[in-house]
């Protein structure tokens, strides 16, 4: 046994190195013929296992640990931790950006060449989705693998309306959800989020107590400036300590759009890169920067360089930002062992554009809506060695397979006490396969519309109110479709409006309700959406009420750094509930035309 202990693992490979010592060639997988059989001809032993370790690099995505070994519990009881979380994650998740956005996806400026370049070596995605329009949600989404109407992340304050986590917010991501940082740290991982955390600002909704180990960057958006004797500005923090706060002690001119946030944002990714590639140890890095969100910002050397104006900028430094992360990887000597993907919290945020917002492509609608223009996303994996260069995959994807993916990749089953709605997308991504799986669009508690293959049913159509649109207040300009974009609260549920997304992208073109095309495919999308209800059990809604007294820095009694006590100051009572949303839109657009941006838009 020892000199079998002692011998190379190189051609010999790994079965007969490290699986026959702890018998598990002999005693299980030789049974079944599998070390043999299955990962001889398959070259898996010598040529993969080898150079890059063992269940969770390549066993783990194939499927052989979860459907041989998990069950066993020999990836983890035998082979031990380390041996099963072999790849870095790296989730690049951008704020408000557009489907049409980049050059990969049809951008006329091509103005996006190291993500289009990424797109080039890994595989784009072109029907992948958000699980809400709106940011909060879609990011508590991500993070849990489930519905933000599981999570906890919607209201019930109005019939399908959106709300997220202002200063003032009550609510917060509870702590019976299990978040992607917290079960990665089971696997040793190191978790670092970089940017924009979204998912609560009182003490208990903190990231370093939901997984996270490093957190650089705010609660919230950049929204601001504000009285700070009335509102303080939104602060910054390092990990558990608040270093300043937007517009004071990190700069954002209004005027110019000129903001050095983004290089800061890129600093810490690579920095934190480095030091996990030095230490050796597995790390999950969340980029959720927030550049093309309103009102948008770019460093120096970029304004002034985009056709699109500054919000190319913001872009074109994102573009510049992602290269340099990718190359980072490369240099390291670890990008065969670092899955990234990219992709955003919700559409493009029209009522911001053009100056303030982005493309949504050749679909309906933007940020708020559960038109195509509002929750489908760009999507790129990258991971070179192991998927194949230039794919493109019609997969039907949600920022909440990143969830389950993650693990899969982690070599992590996820929880099996709860509901989850993301899938593991390794099969597509590894393998070329399709999954057979709805999307669900919810806007806060309402069910909006199902998509199943190339159809996609409305039961509910809203775009905004009729008050707003008076005021001027659109999120589908230009796009007025009859029946469709609805500025009352029209239901369908009886018959649903269906189109078919592969002929009728832009949802111009409801199919006929007597045709045989729509009653076959009506039939089968009703059929998931009674299977989904029927499974469905609501979280308590976090986003009904709002208090200032928990616009404190996560509790604590400070406003400025450095002179925060340990003590959290306590919540006044609370007021009845409130709607969060929409604050005054008809205000925000003035405000987004005069580049004053004093009032916080969701």
């Amino acid at each position: 046994m020892a000199s079998a202990a002692r011998r190379p693992r190189g051609p010999v490979g790994l079965c007969g190195a490290l699986m026959g010592p702890l018998g598990i060639c002999s005693a299980l997988m030789g049974p079944f013929g599998l070390c043999s059989a299955l990962l001889g001809p398959l070259g898996l032993c010598s040529a993969l296992l080898g150079p890059l370790g063992l269940c969770s690099a390549l066993l783990g995505p194939l499927g052989l640990c979860s459907a041989l070994m998990g069950p066993l519990g020999l990836c983890s009881a035998l082979l031990g931790p380390a041996a099963a979380t072999t790849t870095n994650i790296v989730l690049l998740l951008m704020d408000d950006m557009g489907w049409g956005d980049l050059g990969a996806f049809g951008e006329p400026s091509k103005e996006t060449p190291n993500l289009d370049q990424m797109a080039a070596e890994g595989m784009l995605f072109l029907d992948f989705y958000t699980a809400s329009p709106l940011c909060s949600p879609s990011r508590a989404a991500l993070l849990t693998g489930r519905l933000p109407v599981r999570n906890g992340f919607y209201t019930t304050n109005g019939h399908a309306r959106n709300a997220y986590t202002p200063q003032d917010i009550v609510g917060g991501i509870p702590d019976s959800e299990l978040l992607l940082p917290e079960l990665l740290k089971k696997a040793g991982y190191t978790n670092k989020i970089i940017g924009k955390w979204h998912l609560g600002h009182r003490a208990q909704f903190h990231p370093l107590k939901h997984g996270f180990d490093e957190w650089f960057g705010s609660p919230n958006c950049h929204f601001g400036p504000y009285n700070s004797t009335e509102r303080p500005n939104i602060p910054v923090y390092r990990d558990w300590e608040m270093v300043g706060r937007y517009y004071e002690d990190f700069k954002i001119d209004l005027k110019t759009g000129e903001a050095n946030l983004t290089q800061l944002y890129l600093q810490e990714a690579l920095d934190f890169i480095s030091k996990q590639q030095a230490s050796q140890q597995p790390f999950f890095l969340y980029w959720a920067i927030d550049a093309t969100h309103a009102p948008v910002y770019a460093s120096k050397q970029f304004l002034g360089t985009s056709q699109r104006g500054l919000y190319g900028d913001a872009v074109r430094e994102i573009d510049d930002s992602v290269g340099k992360i990718l190359k980072h990887l490369q240099q390291l000597g670890i990008s065969e062992s670092t899955f990234v993907f990219f992709t955003s919290d919700n559409g493009a945020a029209l009522i911001s554009a053009p100056k303030q917002g982005g493309s949504n492509g050749p679909f309906l609608c933007g940020k708020q809506t559960t038109f195509e223009g509002g929750m489908r996303e760009p999507a790129i994996a990258w991971w070179p060695g192991h998927i194949p260069a230039g794919g493109v995959s019609h997969q039907l994807g949600s920022v909440m397979d990143l969830f389950s993916t993650s693990l899969s990749l982690a070599g992590l089953q996820p929880p099996s006490d709860r509901q989850i709605d993301g899938i593991d997308l390794l099969p597509v991504i590894l393998q070329g396969k399709l999954i057979d799986r709805p999307i669900f669009y919810y806007r806060g508690n309402e069910l909006m519309a199902v998509r199943a293959g190339l159809y996609k049913a409305h039961y509910w159509t809203w775009s905004n109110s009729w008050e707003e649109h008076s005021k001027g207040i659109d999120f589908c300009p230009g796009q007025s479709v009859a029946g469709v974009t609805t500025h009352t609260q029209e239901e369908h549920t009886y018959l649903p409006l269906l189109f078919h997304l592969g002929r009728d992208p832009g949802e111009k073109y409801p199919l006929s309700f007597a045709s045989e095309e729509y009653q076959r495919a009506v039939e089968h999308i009703s059929g998931l959406v009674q299977q989904h209800k029927a499974t469905l059990v609501p979280g308590q809604p976090q986003l009904n009420v709002c208090d200032q007294a928990v616009m404190l820095p996560f509790g604590r009694s400070c406003f400025a750094p450095g002179t925060c006590s340990e003590q959290p100051r306590g919540l006044s009572p609370l007021p009845a509930q409130q709607t969060l949303i929409p604050h005054s839109w008809s205000t925000l657009r003035t405000q987004i035309l005069e580049g004053n941006f004093a009032l916080e838009s969701n």
